[in-house]
């Protein structure tokens, strides 16, 4: 059996910035040179480029925001507010702060919207796959309904007065990757702008936001992800200001056993990885945290569902791509985005 893992694959399983503009277009109309930092954080490979004349210290704040966040609410660090309220499940009401409570309060929200196909309350099944991690397996059935009894999202009680959060049940956990970086990017966005930053692109692991225009007043261009390659090469580009990015897809976390790969996008109805034709969503609109939370339900639905889902939602754009490389845009992209590889096809709208 074999696991992958993202914390080493800058760009792999994720969407791909490409800087098409590149360093040509900031020479040409800039004489300022950008900055970048790259760091391991929220369980991915976390960049930051800022192509304004500031100093590497207007970066450092926004990873120190994201490393904030992470430290209340990431899955992947013990000691985190998560894992206080996962130990009160069924026993005592537990305060988390502002930031956890208000994204606790999306989650459960789109939890709702989705009727349960994305579930913030997912952690004891995410926690048994183990996929992306060391600890990864393939789980019996017995295992499965066990945990997956323990999925619930009406489950999760909040005290909006207090800022206290309660599991109504031993055993239940949180798990907030489906939703916390979006949040992430939107903070580090928000802190970029208050410093004065006016052209910049934040990509956490699939979560990208692009503030404005790049520097020679086009906007930018960014590469969608070949969900069949694990080396970031790309199958289209979109182009986009003022925009987030966000990509879900089949190739991100899984592991392999017996010839049969488990990807990391698990259904709460079954307790195993969702089955249907998708091998990613990608959402364009204005918050990232929204699309974050959104991508799950919409892959969940797939192709006809997912679509018409999209088109009840003001101000939000998808890209399907399938199993058998079929490419499905809403009408809002129709002029921005491009398939690059041939051995993909666009197809006549759904």
């Amino acid at each position: 059996m074999t696991y992958k893992r993202n914390k080493y694959m800058a760009l792999t399983a994720i969407i791909v910035v490409c800087v098409i503009f590149l360093c040509s277009c900031v020479n040409n109309y800039s004489s300022v040179d950008p900055i970048s930092k790259t760091e391991y954080m929220l369980g991915t490979i976390c960049t930051i480029t800022v192509y304004d004349d500031k100093k590497d210290t207007v970066i450092d704040k926004a990873f120190n925001r994201i490393k904030e966040i992470e430290n209340k609410m990431s899955v992947n660090k013990s000691g985190t507010e998560l894992d206080a309220v996962a130990d009160s499940a069924g026993k005592n009401f537990v305060k988390v702060s502002e930031d956890t409570f208000y994204v606790l309060e999306k989650g459960k929200y789109y939890s709702e919207k989705s009727s349960g196909a994305f579930d913030i309350t997912i952690g004891p099944l995410v926690k048994l796959w183990g996929i992306g991690t060391e600890h990864a397996k393939v789980p019996s059935q017995q295992e499965i309904n066990e945990k997956k009894a323990l999925v619930n999202y009406k489950e999760l009680i909040l005290d909006e007065k207090s800022h206290k959060v309660m599991l109504a049940r031993p055993g239940m956990s949180l798990d907030l990757g489906g939703i916390a970086k979006g949040y992430s990017a939107d903070e580090a966005a928000r802190i970029l702008k208050e410093e004065g930053v006016k052209h910049a692109i934040i990509n956490l692991g699939g979560n990208v936001i692009v503030i404005n225009n790049n520097v020679n007043g086009n906007p930018w261009k960014i590469g969608i992800q070949n969900p069949f390659e694990d080396t970031g090469e790309e199958m289209g580009t979109i182009e986009v200001t003022n925009k987030t990015i966000v990509t879900s897809g089949i190739y991100e976390r899984y592991l392999e056993k017996n010839g049969k790969k488990y990807h990391h996008i698990l259904n709460p109805f079954t307790g195993y990885p969702m089955n249907n034709n998708l091998a990613s969503v990608t959402l364009v609109t204005n918050v990232s945290i929204d699309a974050d939370a959104m991508t799950k339900n919409i892959f969940y639905l797939g192709v006809d569902k997912g679509m018409k889902y999209v088109k009840t939602i003001k101000g939000l754009d998808a890209i399907f791509v399938t199993k058998n490389k079929e490419v499905y845009i809403t009408e809002g992209l129709k002029s921005n985005f491009h398939v690059d590889n041939s051995s993909f096809t666009l197809m006549d709208g759904k």
